[in-house]
């Protein structure tokens, strides 16, 4: 090979290689074997360069240090980078670190907050301040994650739900509207800053804004959905009456009844509630709640403390027959709302039936199991009381219906009744001529919702709840990245008594007997052959020194 031809060559080389490069950043692909393919951008984020007409630019601000003792940081950017590269050059990322970049000022400015976090260090320990936020531009708008993190440092956005709160924010800004929903609180005993901080905090991680509605104002037709938390018996006549009108006008509203009550603050004593108009209006529309308290062999632990004679303090932990687990299989897997739910805790919940209305299609979303029973009056909710749960389990066994939606044209529970005052001299507003196409999504229970959740720890309620937020608010394509995370499923999930014997009998059998009989077995195995290998090497040895000797 003549000398020019080698450098002909070695100019070729780099040129490929430099190629290849080029072509490498536009043409990968990445195995995801995970069962939700939770490291697998969605469909939604591959295709959202088509709603993006101008350059969206994404900054995550993180300390070097952070990446320098977490994997997390790494694993965001990889995320963000993927975010990039499928967009079409319509989002552009960027990675700093605000103490080198001389941008600490600004980046507390948009509001990402610095976090303690602890090192060790050749067997010390110390605290470093560290910054993982993502701040948003699109033309002159701005939004802010301000703490990316894990679940377990309590950030307002985690990297299991990173994908979907960068998605709902893009599409925000560039629609120019606000995700928005109102919220009424029925309950009179119950506030939304003190009882629902859990559900507040995860709209605000989603990037909904909350509106508190008071009780009769009127509900504007341009509010994307509405959230009626309880009010059985306390929405009065005129509430209800702007609630329906809203519906008239294509509103879209989850509704949290129940037919029982339960006093948990107390002797824990329940009663059927006192309808005061919701239950019948819903009925109207085509759900009907019983007063009745399901009951569930797909149950949830419940602690409770109890005082002995002599004073002490006694921690019991038994299984509640009341307190709901709403299995997967017991989905609905054909509605945008259930197709992911990964389950649901309720709390002393009320059967749904459908009546079936003309013009409107009716679903369920979940359902109880078919080992379910409800209880009727009267009631007995004490942990103490165990002996009395399944006493109406005869007569009322069956499946049981939780969660219902309704779409189409409902119809109005106030159409054919008089307009109502809502002062000596001021009329409600009429109902429109022509009611348009809404949606509605009822449960039977309303303290899944509230922050009562923390006592099972079901975060899955919350994410459930904005699904739901989703679907009412026509963004139901986005619901499937919410829920794709790596996730344990618990360990109580055979729910049927012989069937989690028989489990719990083989898992026994594999541990005590079968898994110690393999180890002595694998022992004796190489032993012999150890010991057939080393008389194999003496007869070896023997034949070589006789036929030495023979050679002698």
């Amino acid at each position: 090979m003549t000398k020019k031809q080698s450098t002909t060559i070695t100019i070729l080389t780099i040129i490929a290689f430099i190629l290849v490069v080029m072509v490498s950043s536009r043409l990968w692909f990445r195995l995801d074997i995970t069962k939700n393919k939770t490291y697998t951008i969605s469909a939604v984020v591959r295709n959202l360069h088509n709603e993006i007409p101008d350059q969206v630019r994404i900054t995550y601000f993180v300390s070097d240090r952070l990446k320098a003792i977490h994997p997390l940081p790494g694993e965001i950017e990889d995320l963000l980078t993927e975010f990039a590269a499928f967009s079409r050059s319509k989002i552009r990322f960027i990675s700093r670190d605000p103490v080198k970049s001389n941008m600490l000022q600004m980046v507390e400015q948009f509001g990402i907050v610095p976090m303690q976090y602890q090192t060790m260090d050749q067997d010390q320990s110390s605290i470093v301040t560290v910054y993982s936020g993502i701040v948003i531009e699109y033309l002159d708008q701005i939004d802010v994650l301000p703490m990316v993190f894990s679940r377990e440092t309590g950030a307002p956005s985690t990297l299991e739900t990173l994908e979907y709160d960068l998605t709902s924010r893009i599409r925000s800004m560039v629609r120019g509207s606000v995700r928005t929903l109102g919220i009424i609180v029925g309950d009179t005993h119950r506030r939304w800053d003190e009882d629902y901080q859990a559900l507040q905090n995860s709209f605000m991680q989603a990037g909904y804004q909350t509106r508190l509605l008071t009780w009769g104002d009127e509900i504007p037709e341009t509010l994307p959905a509405l959230f009626v938390l309880g009010g059985v018996e306390g929405l009065n006549e005129i509430a209800l009456y702007q609630i329906d009108r809203y519906i008239q006008t294509g509103g879209k509203v989850l509704f949290t009844v129940k037919g029982v009550h339960v006093e948990t603050s107390g002797n824990m004593e329940a009663r059927q509630m006192t309808d005061n108009g919701l239950l019948d209006m819903l009925e109207w529309y085509g759900v009907g709640v019983l007063p009745e308290i399901v009951l569930d062999t797909a149950a949830l632990a419940m602690r409770y403390q109890t005082r002995t004679p002599s004073g002490m303090v006694q921690l019991h932990i038994v299984q509640n027959n009341q307190w709901i687990r709403v299995m997967r299989e017991n989905r609905n897997p054909d509605h945008p709302v259930s197709a992911n739910l990964s389950g649901l805790d309720l709390y002393w919940a009320s059967p749904l039936y459908l009546l079936g209305r003309e013009g409107v299609e009716a679903a369920h979303l979940f359902t109880s199991t078919g080992d379910a029973w409800a209880m009727q009056e009267p009631y007995y909710v004490s942990p103490e009381q165990t002996f009395m749960m399944d006493r109406d389990a005869q007569t009322t066994g069956g499946r049981k219906i939780l969660g219902v939606s309704l779409s189409g044209i409902i119809p109005s529970f106030f159409a054919d009744k008089p307009i109502l005052l809502l002062s000596d001299e001021v009329e409600l507003p009429e109902m429109p001529l022509v009611a348009r196409p809404a949606r509605i999504i009822i449960i039977g229970e309303t303290d899944f919702a509230t922050s009562f959740l923390g006592v099972t720890n079901g975060m899955h309620n919350l994410d459930f709840l904005v699904q739901a937020a989703d679907w009412l608010s026509n963004d139901e394509d986005i619901i499937g990245i919410r829920p794709r995370t790596v996730s344990s499923e618990r360990l109580d999930k055979i729910t049927d008594p012989e069937q989690r014997s028989t489990a719990m009998r083989f898992a026994r059998i594999i541990n005590v007997f079968l898994v110690p009989l393999l180890v002595v077995f694998a022992g004796i195995f190489l032993a012999l052959k150890r010991r057939a290998k080393s008389q194999l090497r003496a007869v070896i040895d023997r034949a070589d020194e006789k036929e030495h000797q023979d050679g002698v």
